[in-house]
């Protein structure tokens, strides 16, 4: 069993005198606890063995992270870590479509702001607000507004009506059956994309660039860009709505 007094060593090891040895010794210690946090997340819609690598990459993080002058145990530290690098694989999954990095944490960061401004103003706000109070561009704000559609908006922390949190409900019997579905969908509506669309969307959500970018690489306004993504997700949505009927058929 590997004492605190173990891990420090194993740590100090590590950091005064880069010992990869101590480091491997310490991530072999401590594997088992990154597992068992895996495995309470398995049967949520993601393999066991792609959290297991998830976990042990935070597992990782941990030990890069941590600092010996604070009187707290390793392991305590790296619980909360690897636990949070698990929900974060969660919650980048969770968008049928491989959004941005920015775009993504404009979208949650302006949830949280139109929740503030609606209770201030006692209305919606404006897209105009939105933006000044994110200290964002219209522009930028439309496109996270617009591509918070393809993300299934639920925290992982909230409780359910049932007493059950998200991290415990996801995943079902169909759930991999759905999301083969939700995927095939996606595919069929970007075939009904003009070219130049799908060049754009694969540019913006596969390849990560920028607006400006994606206007240079193709030769139009930056402000041109924005509105054929704005419109090519507005097509994509209406081409994933999938009628009662047509799912029962």
């Amino acid at each position: 069993m590997t004492t605190d007094a173990d891990e420090r060593q194993l740590l100090r090891r590590w950091r005064d005198n880069a010992d990869e040895q101590a480091r491997r010794e310490l991530v072999e210690r401590t594997l088992p606890l990154a597992r068992t946090l895996a495995r309470r997340y398995a049967n949520k819609g993601e393999a066991l063995d792609d959290l297991e690598q998830v976990a042990a990459l935070g597992l990782v993080k941990a030990i890069e992270r941590f600092d010996l002058d604070r009187e707290v145990r390793f392991t305590t530290f790296a619980v909360p870590t690897i636990a949070g690098e698990i929900k974060r694989h969660f919650r980048d999954r969770g968008w049928m479509v491989r959004v941005p990095r920015d775009v993504q944490e404009l979208s949650a960061r302006l949830a949280i702001v139109r929740e503030r401004l609606t209770r201030e103003l006692g209305r919606s706000p404006t897209v105009q607000e939105l933006a000044r109070a994110a200290e964002a561009g219209i522009e930028q704000v439309l496109e996270a507004l617009g591509a918070a559609d393809a993300y299934r908006a639920l925290s992982l922390d909230e409780p359910l009506g049932d007493g059950l949190g998200p991290m415990e409900s996801l995943g079902s019997d169909d759930a991999g059956f759905e999301r083969v579905e939700q995927r095939a969908l996606l595919r069929s509506g970007l075939t009904h994309l003009p070219a130049r669309e799908r060049e754009i969307l694969h540019l913006r959500f596969y390849e990560g660039l920028t607006q400006r970018e994606i206007a240079g690489r193709v030769g139009v306004s930056q402000m041109h860009v924005s509105r054929l993504i704005r419109r090519s997700i507005d097509a994509l949505r209406e081409q994933l709505v999938v009628p009662v009927g047509a799912r029962a058929a």
